[in-house]
């Protein structure tokens, strides 16, 4: 198959570029997670206060615009460099997603890191092939604090013909807000999904705090992210994967190298499926549950708020 032949032209191409770079590998993962601590990303130093980018201790105060130039340079990337590190696959994780939200005609949705639009497009389209006799008005707010990949997924909406003046009952709103201090008000929405961007914030708990402050009684609470996987062979393979290609890929596809570097460490650091259960919980959701996706390499975490 042509996507084979182009993977292996890719990964030799990886492999090569490797070799030419001093970089961080697979091998300091299991250090670098003996010192993680899944409750909170921050420790106090005499300096202050001090969370991780990656695997860098950076000042909390930092990591909000290291994150942000992050993103600023894959944006126009993103999706093509989403479909060579995984496959494709990452489409199947989103679909299985949204199905497992399961939009109804009348629901508010807040997609937070909504970005270039992946989860919330699969909503409108999943309402659209719904019935609704009843002519229930419903809705999304796309929110990402990066406005450059905000502007990246509005026209990738106008594109596919997903605005507001084309889809009946639909209403769409983009606007650029930081998952721990939005701008909106208290039970707006009744339904809430992050996917591929809580690992991404300094302080994980204000972010879940505010997830559950905007939320309606009965609202949903859903993330997905990359995880854990619970074989140790799987997992040994899985980091020689991210760390010897991803980020070669990454300078071959988006003349990216440390971005993507950046984005495998930042998945190592993000806490297990149990503690970030243990998280959710504290923070008021109700109902807290987990469901590993290819072996625990992603995770569908749901809670409510009651």
């Amino acid at each position: 198959m042509q996507t084979t032949r182009n993977a292996r032209q890719l990964f030799s191409r990886a492999r090569l570029l490797l070799s030419r770079n001093g970089v961080r590998t697979a091998a300091t993962v299991s250090q670098q997670n003996d010192a993680q601590t899944p409750q909170s990303n921050q420790t106090d130093t005499d300096q202050g206060k001090t969370t991780h980018f990656g695997f860098q201790t950076v000042a909390e105060s930092e990591k909000e615009q290291k994150v942000h130039e992050v993103f600023e340079q894959v944006a126009q990337s993103y999706d093509v460099m989403n479909d060579a590190m995984s496959m494709g696959i990452h489409r199947l994780w989103k679909d299985i997603f949204v199905e497992r939200l399961g939009p109804t005609h009348g629901m508010r949705l807040l997609d937070m890191a909504g970005g270039t639009g992946d989860i919330s497009f699969r909503y409108l389209k999943y309402l659209a092939n719904q019935p609704n006799t009843d002519g229930r008005s419903s809705h999304v707010t796309i929110s990402d604090i990066n406005q450059h990949m905000l502007d990246v997924g509005e026209e990738r909406s106008k594109r596919l013909g997903l605005t507001t003046d084309k889809l009946p009952n639909l209403s769409i709103d983009w606007q650029c807000a930081d998952a721990e201090k939005l701008p909106f008000k208290n039970d707006g929405f009744n339904a809430y999904t992050i996917a591929f961007g809580i690992r991404n914030c300094t302080h994980v708990d204000k972010v879940l705090s505010e997830a559950y402050r905007v939320l309606q009684p009965g609202g949903r609470f859903m993330c997905l992210e990359f995880s854990h996987l619970t074989n140790d062979t799987m997992q040994w393979l899985y980091d020689q994967y991210s760390f010897q290609v991803i980020p070669p890929m990454g300078q071959l596809l988006a003349g990216q190298w440390q971005a993507y570097q950046y984005l495998v460490e930042s998945i190592r650091k993000f806490p297990k499926q149990d503690d970030f259960k243990q998280m959710i919980e504290k923070a008021g959701f109700v109902g807290v549950t987990y469901e590993n996706l290819t072996f625990g390499i992603v995770s569908i975490h749901s809670g409510f708020k009651l």
